[in-house]
C-alpha cells in the first residue's frame, strides 16, 4: 500500500480533485468535516447511549461526546505518527501535506465511527442480532420461512448485524440529502472507518487477524466497499488509518468508562487503586515504560491534599484519567511506527497495544468496567427494558416491511400505517437500491430498511415511540 492511493480524494458522485470555487481553500478532507458536522445523523448522537442510557446527568458521556473525544485522540495520534514518519524517514514518499491529510481524515473518522450504532449502545446491536436469529426461521414470505428465502450471505448479514457496517451504509447511502450517494465522503475517509474489511461469510474469530473478527459491510453495500478498497489500494486489507482510529476509540472508551463509573458510584477510588496496585506488582518495572499507574494515582491524591482540594478522590481519579490517556497515546504511536512496514504491507494482524504493558492496562480497565458496571443489577435492569422496546419495534416494523412494495396485496391496514412512519429519506434510499433487483434481494433490502430506520432513532425517540405504540400514557 502507498499513501498516495490510501489518501484518495475520490467520491462516489464524482470529483475532479479540485475545489469547485477558487475561494474555497479547504482540502477535500476538510470539506468532509463540514459535511459531517452539519448532518442530522451526527446531531442525533447527542441522544444515544455510550454506557448509561437516558441518563439525566450533564457529566455522563453520550455517543456524541465520545465521538468528539475519539476525534481528538485520533487527530493527536495522526500528528504524532505523521511526524515520526517524516523525522525518521520511514517512507521516502511521505510528505508534510500527507501528514496534514492524515490528521484531517482521522478527525473526521472519529466523528462518524459510531454513527451507525442503534439506540441503547452495544446492547442494541446484540438485541437486533438475537431478534433475527429468533424470528427469521418462523416468519414467512409468500408461505416460506424467510431464512429459507434469503441467500446465505443476506441471512448472515442480519445474524451478525454490526454498527460498524451500518456506519458505512449510513454515510454512503442512507443520508439522502442530494442523491443516493449519502454524504458523498472521500474514499480515504470511508475506508478508514471500515475496521473489519470482510463480509459476513468471511468472519473468522479464530484466524488470529483482528480484521476478521466482525462484519465490515453488508451484501447490500459490497459494491461500494469493493470500489473504495480498489481505489485506495487496500484490496481486502485494513486501511492503515483504521488501526489509528481503533486505538483512539479504545483509549477514549476504556478510560471514559472508568471515569463515568466513578462519577456514578459504581467504582470507588480504593477499588481502582487496589486493582492498579495488583497490576503494577505483577509487572516488571522496565515493562511499564516508567508509567506506574497505582503510584501515579496515589501521587495525585497526595497532590490534592497539598492543594486542599475538597474531593480528593474525584481530583485524583479525573487527573489520573488524563495522565493515562497521554501514556496510551504514546504507546499507540510506538505501536504503529514500530510495526510500520507490516501495517503498510497489510500483514499486521493486531491492535497497536499488542504485547505491551499498555495492553495489560487496557485489559484491566475493560475488565474492571465489565465487573463493576456492565454486569451490575442497575445496568441489567435497563437492558431488559431496552430489549423489550427494541423487540417490539422490530416486530412492528419488520412485520410491516416484509410485503411492502412487493406488488402483492399482503399488507394489512396496520402494516401500511407502520410503513408510513418510516422516514421518506430511508424509503427513497431503499427504492434507489431496489431498482432492477430480483425479488429476494428486494426482500433483503426491505428488512434492512426497517433496521436502517430503527438504527437512526435516538434513545429517547425509541422509548417514546414504543410508549406511544403500546398506548402507555
Amino acid at each position: 500500500m502507498n499513501w498516495e492511493r490510501l489518501l484518495s480524494t475520490k467520491r462516489s458522485r464524482g470529483n475532479s480533485g479540485k475545489h469547485v470555487r477558487s475561494a474555497d481553500l479547504r482540502s477535500e478532507f476538510e470539506r468532509d468535516y463540514h459535511r459531517i458536522i452539519g448532518s442530522a445523523s451526527f446531531r442525533r448522537l447527542q441522544d444515544k447511549t455510550q454506557v448509561f442510557p437516558l441518563d439525566k446527568s450533564d457529566f455522563i458521556r453520550t455517543r456524541l461526546t465520545h465521538s468528539l473525544e475519539v476525534s481528538s485522540f485520533a487527530k493527536s495520534l495522526g500528528q504524532n505518527i505523521g511526524e515520526n514518519i517524516l523525522v525518521y524517514k520511514k517512507d521516502s514518499s511521505f510528505t508534510p501535506g500527507m501528514k496534514e491529510d492524515i490528521c484531517n481524515i482521522l478527525q473526521c473518522a472519529g466523528l462518524i465511527h459510531d454513527i451507525g450504532n442503534p439506540p441503547f449502545g452495544h446492547f442494541g446491536e446484540e438485541a437486533i442480532r438475537e431478534w433475527f436469529r429468533r424470528k427469521l426461521p418462523v416468519m414467512t414470505y409468500h408461505g416460506r420461512p424467510i431464512d429459507q428465502v434469503l441467500t446465505p450471505q443476506m441471512k448472515e448479514d442480519l445474524y451478525h448485524f454490526e454498527g460498524n457496517a451500518q456506519a458505512l451504509r449510513l454515510v454512503s447511502k442512507l443520508h439522502f440529502l442530494v442523491d443516493e450517494n449519502g454524504m458523498n465522503l472521500t474514499y480515504a475517509l470511508l475506508n478508514t472507518i471500515v475496521k473489519y474489511p470482510v463480509s459476513s461469510m468471511e468472519i473468522n474469530e479464530n484466524s488470529g487477524n483482528i480484521k476478521d473478527r466482525k462484519l465490515g459491510y453488508y451484501y447490500a453495500d459490497q459494491e461500494i466497499f469493493e470500489e473504495i478498497s480498489r481505489e485506495t489500494g487496500t484490496n481486502g486489507c485494513r486501511h492503515p488509518l483504521a488501526f489509528i482510529l481503533e486505538a483512539a476509540d479504545d483509549i477514549a472508551y476504556k478510560t471514559a468508562d472508568i471515569e463515568d463509573a466513578f462519577i456514578k458510584g459504581f467504582l470507588s477510588y480504593h477499588k481502582l487503586l487496589t486493582e492498579l496496585t495488583r497490576l503494577q506488582e505483577s509487572c516488571a518495572h522496565d515493562e511499564m515504560g516508567g508509567f506506574l499507574p497505582a503510584d501515579k494515582l496515589q501521587e495525585l491524591y497526595l497532590r490534592g491534599m497539598e492543594r486542599h482540594v475538597e474531593d480528593l478522590e474525584e481530583y485524583a481519579v479525573k487527573n489520573w484519567i488524563v495522565r493515562v490517556q497521554g501514556f496510551l497515546i504514546s504507546c499507540a504511536t510506538y505501536g504503529f511506527t514500530s510495526n510500520y512496514q507490516m501495517i503498510m504491507q497489510g500483514s499486521y494482524g493486531h491492535d497497536l497495544f499488542y504485547q505491551t504493558f499498555a495492553q495489560k492496562l487496557m485489559d484491566l480497565l475493560g475488565d474492571l468496567a465489565m465487573r463493576e458496571v456492565f454486569t451490575s443489577d442497575a445496568i441489567y435492569k435497563m437492558e431488559v427494558a431496552e430489549g423489550a422496546m427494541l423487540d417490539f419495534l422490530l416486530d412492528m416494523f419488520i412485520g410491516a416491511v416484509v410485503e411492502y412494495d412487493d406488488g402483492s396485496e399482503g399488507m394489512d391496514s396496520l402494516g401500511r400505517r407502520m410503513a408510513a412512519f418510516i422516514s421518506s429519506n430511508y424509503k427513497r434510499a431503499y427504492r434507489c437500491q431496489a431498482k432492477g433487483k430480483h425479488e429476494v434481494e428486494r426482500l433483503y433490502l426491505r428488512l434492512l430498511l426497517a433496521t436502517d430506520y430503527i438504527c437512526g432513532m435516538t434513545d429517547s425517540y425509541a422509548k417514546r415511540l414504543y410508549q406511544e405504540l403500546k398506548a402507555i400514557l
